[in-house]
């Protein structure tokens, strides 16, 4: 299993030092994150795309080509590239050109996106949502395929007739992810179109999921795939820290503020304290404790989704960079030894 990090570069939305001030030391901050995640042996980090005022990202790409120079095997993926509102060809030439600056460590995790701020900012109607989607997600599978495209376009972007595309990456093809939040349609047009895809669990019980990685199999193979071939990824939140009563404590605050900041524009009750425990419980959707802990439950729920990635959110709204870094320190050399132990046991029995 390849495990890794994911973040959306919070920042803080009243930006009291201003928001380039506040930027560029999250950028800053991230960089160096990356760089020890690659250091401490992890397999994965992945950036976000937001356009709202309290994430530091926007054009994933750019941050994560600054990642390479600072990384040697890191893989570095958008988490997500918020496809339905951008060119597919801007987004498969941006991480192409990552591909050749990393030495072929570069993905798309392309999704719709949990926010709806790039519709009107870019000039699409948020009524095209699920159409917009379809369509690009079709046309970047495409552009991956071949250097020179024919697409006889669709209802909302014109064709292309014979047109290369350029710089072409050094992996071939470019790994191209879909990211679902538990929608099954999502989950076999994956599936249908040979794509791997990655479940974000952000509430329930993730056992509760697992029939959608049986879903994603049976629609892989009735497509005529072979379901072995296609990866899958968990995403969760979570937080790791050297005891479990530490990271329950670090985390609990700057998360909160977070899931109430959100839940107050989509009409959520506010989260508690005891609501928090529960989800820290050992069926609940954080990720979060002591390094025995955390890798005990990834190994648990490894057994139930037969994932081949874990991506683990860890820097949610205004955490300290130092208990961040402490994380990754502790996810790399004390979590990861013992997952990677225990599935190799699982898979050599």
């Amino acid at each position: 299993m390849e495990l890794g990090l994911y973040t959306f570069a919070d920042v803080d939305p009243q930006a009291p030092r201003g928001r380039g001030a506040e930027g560029e030391e999250r950028i800053r901050h991230l960089l160096e994150e990356i760089a020890l995640a690659d250091e401490v042996g992890l397999d994965v980090f992945g950036v976000g795309e937001h356009h709202r005022p309290d994430y530091a990202v926007s054009a994933p790409a750019v941050v994560l080509a600054a990642a390479a120079a600072r990384t040697k095997r890191i893989r570095l993926t958008s988490a997500v590239s918020v496809l339905s509102s951008d060119d597919p060809v801007r987004v498969f030439q941006q991480f192409a050109t990552l591909d050749l600056v990393s030495g072929g460590r570069a993905e798309i995790m392309a999704g719709r996106g949990s926010f709806i701020e790039s519709f009107p900012l870019f000039g699409y109607k948020l009524e095209d949502y699920d159409e917009l989607f379809e369509e690009r997600l079709k046309l970047l599978v495409a552009l991956g395929e071949k250097e020179t495209v024919d697409w006889s376009g669709g209802g909302k972007r014109k064709a292309i007739h014979g047109r290369g595309v350029y710089p072409r990456p050094l992996q071939n093809p470019l790994p191209i992810w879909v990211a679902v939040g538990g929608t099954p349609q999502s989950v076999v047009r994956a599936a249908a179109l040979g794509l791997p895809f990655a479940l974000a669990i952000i509430g329930g019980e993730p056992a509760r999921y697992a029939p959608l990685f049986e879903l994603y199999r049976e629609a892989a193979r009735r497509s005529g795939r072979d379901p072995s071939r296609l990866k899958t990824s968990v995403n969760v939140y979570g937080f790791i820290a050297d005891t479990t009563e530490a990271a329950a404590d670090q985390f609990y605050g700057p998360q909160a503020a977070v899931m109430n900041r959100i839940g107050r524009e989509r009409g959520w009750g506010a989260t508690t304290r005891a609501q928090f425990d529960h989800a820290c419980g050992p069926n609940g959707n954080l990720f979060l404790g002591d390094p025995d802990l955390v890798a005990e439950k990834i190994i648990r729920h490894g057994r139930i989704f037969r994932n081949d990635r874990f991506l683990l959110q860890m820097a949610i709204g205004l955490m300290p960079h130092d208990q961040i870094m402490r994380g990754i320190e502790l996810y790399g050399t004390k979590v990861a030894p013992q997952v990677r132990a225990a599935l190799a046991k699982d898979a050599a029995a």
